[in-house]
């Protein structure tokens, strides 16, 4: 038997910046109760785990201001208006790396925070990599990082990957990489 599902009855409030939306709706609970829900909006993500012909991954090292630390991630970005998720894996791949994929494959997808954001991150894996001159965003500064698989592996088990969205992608993808 399928769950009671909530009733929306209006957005009643949102504050917009480039990123992403703040918005409280009005709703209606399955008890008949009204309630209101609050969420961050976004037209969703997209994270590359390119691999080099070597076999080894690239990832970028970059200063997360709310936690004041530096974290290992694989690349990724928000989906802008008018854009697609494969355009924006193209987009980010190049811009975080310096890098384009010959081959870029959709593994999966997944919400990184279902109770706070309807963002959906769709997973792709980039091979056939070549070089390409690409600007980067000003609120970004990189450092690229070159792995194996198994290095990366290991430095998930020491707690020096802690970026929730790479493990998901990690999970998602891991199978792949190593087939």
């Amino acid at each position: 038997m399928p769950l009671a599902h909530w009733m929306k009855l209006r957005q009643v409030f949102e504050i917009k910046n480039p990123w992403w939306s703040y918005r409280k709706d009005d709703v209606v609970l399955p008890s008949g109760k009204p309630g209101e829900y609050h969420f961050v909006h976004v037209l969703g993500s997209s994270m590359i785990v390119p691999i080099l012909d070597d076999g080894k991954m690239i990832l970028v090292n970059q200063y997360r201001y709310l936690l004041n630390r530096e974290s290992i991630e694989f690349p990724c970005g928000s989906v802008k208006e008018g854009s697609t998720y494969d355009e924006t894996a193209r987009h980010e791949l190049a811009e975080e790396t310096g890098f384009e994929a010959d081959q870029l494959v959709c593994a999966g997808e997944f919400d990184p925070y279902n109770g706070v954001t309807d963002e959906i991150c769709k997973v792709y894996i980039a091979r056939k990599l070549h070089h390409v001159m690409a600007a980067h965003d000003e609120t970004e500064e990189f450092e690229r990082i070159h792995l194996s698989p198994q290095k990366f592996d290991e430095m998930i088990k020491l707690g020096k990957v802690w970026d929730g969205m790479t493990l998901a992608a990690w999970a998602l993808v891991k199978h792949t990489v190593l087939a």
